[in-house]
């Protein structure tokens, strides 16, 4: 049986996702010895030609070539998993979705005329079907190494399909924004990190993207109770995720 070939790739990225992956330490050394690594541009400068039973995606797509280069990497993947906040939902960039780039562009750079960028900052599923989408900035290793186990062994991996909250139950974390008015996007907000900023008496901040049906319309009422602005909502549903948030988001007189 031939081993199986790993290729990592990056889009408009911070690179913590990768990292993410070289941080796995113990784990990854039994890891790499089960699957060939043909693309690893942050592990390693060998580079081999496609195809790939599995590439892993960090970033969003930003630009025209990253917008045909999705879809190269697609058609010489057999599995594509999605990386993060940036490729799952655009990342911290997609605030631009909100705004005028070319305005953007004149007020930041001498020459704006040079930087070739797009309108918007997309998730990877825009463009290309995706595989399995793993959140989070940055993604939770444990989730990512469930991922690559469950491809190795041939099952379906196991993936968190709750809210942050219940994880905050599972830990025994009394809940921040009950008990202390700490504004926190926990309800509406995917589990995956271990409920980690509650575990430290902070509000969540939905790194890990919208739940399957967030029931936003409750949460903003909470939040307003708990002293927070119209535009401290707005900017707190916007950190991360922006699009993937972007109903609870809209103006007020919208909501």
């Amino acid at each position: 049986m031939d081993t199986p070939t790993l290729a990592v790739w990056k889009l408009t990225s911070c690179d913590g996702c990768q990292l993410t992956l070289l941080n796995c330490e113990d784990e990854l050394l039994p890891l790499a010895g089960q699957v060939r690594i043909k693309h690893f541009i942050e592990a390693s400068s060998a580079i081999e030609p496609g195809p790939y039973d599995v590439s892993l995606v960090e970033g969003s797509i930003t630009t025209e070539e990253e917008a045909e280069r999705i879809k190269d990497i697609r058609a010489q993947s057999k599995v594509l998993i999605a990386l993060g906040a940036c490729a799952t939902a655009g990342g911290i960039q997609a605030l631009r979705n909100f705004g005028d780039v070319a305005e953007f562009r004149s007020l930041v750079y001498a020459q704006p005329q040079h930087i070739a960028t797009l309108a918007t900052s997309t998730a990877v599923a825009d463009h290309v079907q995706v595989d399995y989408e793993l959140r989070g900035c940055p993604i939770d290793r444990h989730q990512l190494l469930e991922v690559l186990s469950a491809f190795l062994v041939g099952r379906k991996p196991d993936l968190p399909d709750d809210s942050v909250c219940t994880e905050c139950k599972r830990r025994g974390i009394t809940c921040v924004m009950v008990s202390e008015g700490i504004p926190c996007l926990g309800p509406v907000t995917h589990a995956g990190c271990g409920a980690l900023c509650p575990a430290y008496r902070r509000g969540y901040f939905g790194c890990f993207g919208p739940v399957r049906h967030p029931n936003t319309d409750a949460l903003v009422r909470q939040l307003t109770a708990c002293g927070m602005s119209d535009v401290d909502i707005d900017r707190v549903f916007r950190t991360f995720t922006a699009p993937a948030f972007q109903g609870a988001s809209d103006d007020p007189q919208k909501r």
